[in-house]
Formats: C-alpha cells, structure tokens, sequence
C-alpha cells in the first residue's frame, strides 16, 4: 500500500512556460528536456534526477571528450529554478577569465597548506591530492597495492586499467546537461580513481582531497570509485579551499558503483573558505544486489555552490542510509538536490539532512525520493530539519516524492525553526552563559548525524568547523536570539 503517492513542485516549464521563463532579468529558453534551444541566452536546468542516464554507452573516452567539447561550445551557463521561490544563476561567473588544466611540466606541484592544515592526522589506507587539475600527491598502503586494491589518477586509470574504466566511467553520468557539466566531461585532468578488489576489506579509510589555494583557477575534478563484490571501505572526500580575493571554479563529477554484496561508507567534507568558489557538481552512487552505502556530505562553505546527489539502489535487496548537514553564513548561496532513486526492490532507503543558516546566505535543500516501475517492496522516508540563526537568513527545505509503484512506504517530512528561547534558558539555569548555551543547542542540533560518521578524527574536524562558523556568527546569532 503506497503511503504517499506523486507529489512534486512545478517545474519551470510547467508553471511560466518553456519559451518564456525568466530568471534573474534573463530570457530563459529551455526544450523541456534541460537543454537550450538554439537563440536562447541561458538555460533553464529542471531539478530532476538522473534515473538511469549516462554517457557510457560504448563510446571511447575520446569520444566522449569530443562530444562534450561540442556541448560545451554550444551551451550557456545554466541558471537552476524552482518556481516561483528559488532561483540558482552564474550570470557573474566569468568562465573565460579562469585558467584551465596546466600544460604538462616536469615538476609536481606542492601539496597546498590549506590540505596539511585541515586534514586529520590519523592512520589512512590511501591518499590522493588533487589541485588546479594535477596530482600533487599520491599514496597507498603497500599491502593493500599486493592484495589489488588500486588508488591512482583517473588517467593512469585508462591508460593501465582500461578493463575496468571503460565499463564504467560514466554510465550513469551525463555529460551535456549544461555547460559547466560539459567542461568537465571535456576538460578534466589527473582525477581519481579507486578500485577495492572483491572480498577485501579495508578498515582505514581512503582520502580524495580537491583543493584550490589561489583565484583564478578552473578545476574540473573526475573521481570514480568500484567497489567489488563483498568488498568493504570507507571513501573521504575533502574539497578545501583558502580564504584569497577573485573567482574560482570547481566543475566536479563523481561516481561511485558498489557491487554485489559491497558495504561502502561515503563522507565529504567541503569548505572553500571565504574565496569567491563556484562548486557545480554533480555526485552518483549506484548501490548494487545486496550491497550497502552509508553517504554523508558536510557542505560547510562556498560563495555559490550547486550540489547535484544521487543515491540509487540498482538491484534487489540494496540498502542506503543518506545523511547530510549543511550550514551557511555570510553571503553565502548554497543549492542542494538530493535524490534517493529506487529502480528496483525490494530496497531499504532513509534519507535524514540538517542545516542551519547565518548572516544573510541562503541554503536550499530539495529531497526527492523516487520509486520507479517495479520496484514494489520498497520501504523508505526522507527529513530534512533547518534552523534560522538569522533575521536575514533563508533557508528552503523541500522533500518531494514520486512513486510509480503501488506496493511501497514512501513518506516525508520537513521542518524550518529557530533558537528556542526555552531552551536557552534551560541551559542558563545550568550555569551556562548564553553564548555558550546557543553554542551547545546548536552543535546539539548537529550531534545525531555527526555521530553516524562513526571515525572521531573526522567528527572532531566536522564539530570544529561548526564551532568556528558560530564564533564567526556569535553577534550575530545572539541579536536574533535577543530580539526575539
């Protein structure tokens, strides 16, 4: 018995008009399929998932270099509208201005200070760093290189593991969706690549890091991750910048496919810091028979960022827990779509995602779960709890469901709240000042997901970057609290 059936907000095709949309002053001309029609000054992207999409489809990895340069000559920045409320735009991008992949060198660039300076000191099965598209550092577990495990950049990957990244590079990404989404697909180079080979287990996890430390740099990073059948690993990805005055882009893709029987769990931690970063990206997660992820991104910090996540359980008996926290401050603009995608069941699924917001940013999450045809005997639930730590903070929390099957519990809810005053007392009463009881309800509203990271070095940097963004916000948090 379906427990919730369609429910999902307009698109802005449905509700202005594919032909005649506009967002931020500009003419937005879309087909309804995401792309421009020829003549259009910007696209118009609908919030929708992947569902099965993907570029993999036998092609060469040259030629899907060529098919996304023609996408990318023929695309305009996209602009990402809810309608009515909401609108994402990179009108003040400027693209032509920021520096792409360097020219091959003889020297290996220094791994920059924000990564030693962030990253927890604690024992890793392997480690990768990639900055302004090049691999500034490269390392793994001799032991595990003996037993197959293989962590090395992307292009190393075609050259001497072809076996395995032609079946599966880009099978469930698309590469023309938009512009941004093209130059990745068109320019990335290093990128990351990480195989864990069937039945190994590795109880350390691996670390990806994209970092920027200076403006001006176009950084289009490429990870891909397969984890074999039975296999089980812990995948950490930090995207990391320093504060410095100008642009910066990262264009990122990710995916990461589990096999029969694999238990993967997936964090990201990401704070650009206080540069003007663009991060538009795009994350998969295929979950095949039987396997199991466990996927956390923090989003902790960027000028503009759009964050594209999808969790697909693509065979029976597959399980996902989804977690999230995100928290914004200053002039921050932070656009999240989150997809929890049943293709097939019986399946497990359960999405839970905290925010909070400061200053005068804006924070949007739209969770999604989708069941598709047949996947009867599926069973899962979406939350996303917000708080407002601002009088001129917005934060929009949208779940949404669609089902097309009639045997499945598919349910949501969502909340947007502010410091409660009680509390605050209560806390006083304790013997806490009130800064310091704002402090403890707020890293308190946190606590339960961090918790989930199960790894004490990375909760610890996760709380710290909490505990700094409400430093920074401590005026003021504490007006709006007063206020009140």
């Amino acid at each position: 018995m379906a427990e919730a059936r369609r429910a999902r907000i307009s698109s802005p095709a449905s509700a202005d008009g594919a032909d005649g949309a506009r967002a931020n002053g500009a003419e937005v001309v879309g087909s309804g399929d995401g792309r421009a029609k020829p003549g259009g000054h910007r696209e118009a992207t609908l919030y929708r998932a992947l569902a099965g999409a993907g570029a993999g489809d036998g092609r060469s990895l040259a030629e899907l270099r060529a098919d996304a340069l023609r996408a990318y000559r023929s695309l305009e920045l996209p602009v990402w509208r809810r309608s009515g409320f909401w609108t994402t735009s990179l009108q003040k991008l400027q693209l032509d201005a920021l520096r792409g992949p360097p020219a091959p060198s003889g020297t290996t660039p220094a791994v920059p200070e924000v990564v030693e300076r962030t990253l927890p000191r604690r024992p890793r099965a392997g480690r990768i760093v990639q900055s302004a598209n090049a691999t500034v550092q490269l390392e793994l577990d001799p032991d595990l290189r003996a037993r197959g495990v293989i962590l090395c950049s992307l292009e190393d990957a075609f050259r001497e593991h072809p076996e395995l990244t032609a079946r599966w590079y880009s099978k469930r990404l698309t590469i023309d969706r938009h512009k941004l989404e093209a130059a990745n697909a068109a320019f990335w180079s290093a990128g990351a690549f990480l195989y864990v080979p069937p039945e190994v287990v590795v109880r350390e996890p691996f670390e990806i890091v994209y970092a920027i430390d200076a403006p001006g740099v176009a950084q289009y990073g490429r990870t891909l991750v397969l984890g074999g059948r039975a296999s089980e690993f812990r995948l950490h990805e930090y995207d990391l910048g320093e504060d410095f005055e100008g642009q910066a882009l990262h264009a990122g893709a990710v995916e990461v496919y589990l096999q029969d029987g694999a238990r993967c769990r997936v964090a990201q931690v990401q704070d650009w810091g206080a540069g003007e970063v663009f991060d538009v990206s795009t994350r998969f997660v295929g979950v095949g028979r039987d396997a199991y992820c466990h996927w956390l991104p923090a989003l902790l910090g960027g000028h503009l960022v759009r964050q594209h996540l999808e969790l697909a359980v693509s065979e029976p008996g597959g399980e996902m827990a989804f977690r999230g926290l995100l928290f914004t401050e200053e002039q921050e603009h932070l656009d999240v779509f989150a997809v929890d995608l049943h293709e097939t069941g019986p399946s497990e699924g359960d999405v839970h995602w905290r925010g909070a917001a400061t200053g005068q940013s804006r924070a949007s999450f739209e969770g999604l779960i989708q069941i598709n045809p047949g996947a009867q005997r599926t069973h899962t639930y979406l939350q996303i709890h917000s708080m407002m730590l601002s009088p001129k903070a917005r934060v929009d929390a949208v779940p949404s469901v669609l089902v097309s099957a009639d045997d499945v519990s598919a349910s949501h809810g969502g909340t947007v709240g502010e410091l409660d005053e009680a509390a605050i007392f209560y806390m006083q009463s304790r013997g806490l000042d009130r800064p310091a009881a704002v402090r403890v309800i707020v890293e308190g509203f946190f606590e339960p997901l961090i918790a989930e990271l199960e790894d004490e070095p990375l909760q610890e940097l996760v709380r710290s970057k909490i505990e700094g963004k409400l430093a920074a916000a401590r005026e003021d948090i504490e007006a709006y609290a007063t206020s009140r």
